[in-house]
């Protein structure tokens, strides 16, 4: 991972100070938007073997995530399904983009991962999106993985 000029401390040689030295970008999203009067909340989600996750749904704000434990199998509109491992990450910008999936990847171990979102004022942390909007916008939803 490169180091982001607009956070030059995360990482620092080993002659460094200790405080540079003990931090570690694991990600670094960019650009975001983060509505006006946006509030925050950090939640910690455990999954059971193969738990499905959230229906279809999306944020006001962007949102992101760090997977502790197991395997999340993650799928935004417009990007390939992935499956993010432990000590991996993800975001989403929030706003119009779907969330398909946020479930575990894993049949035999529950899943673990925690996610800071930002909320738009006035709006719902999280919002499920309905069956007749996701047959609208199908043709943004990437190809499904051949099973």
């Amino acid at each position: 991972m490169s180091e982001n000029p607009q956070h030059p401390h995360p990482g620092g040689a080993p002659e460094s100070p200790s405080w540079t030295r003990a931090v570690k970008v694991l990600q670094d999203a960019s650009p975001i938007s983060i509505p006006e009067g946006a509030s925050a909340m950090t939640i910690h989600v455990e999954w059971e073997p193969g738990d499905p996750g959230t229906p279809p749904h999306r944020h006001s704000g962007p949102a992101f995530g760090y997977v502790v434990k197991g395997a999340v199998r993650f799928e935004l509109e417009g990007e390939p399904e992935r499956i993010v491992e432990a000590g991996g990450t993800f975001w989403e910008p929030g706003g119009d983009v779907i969330h398909y999936q946020d479930g575990n990847a894993l049949a035999d171990a529950r899943t673990e991962f925690v996610v800071t979102m930002m909320c738009a004022p006035g709006k719902p942390m999280l919002e499920l999106v309905e069956a007749e909007e996701l047959r609208q916008r199908a043709h943004l939803r990437a190809p499904r993985p051949a099973s």
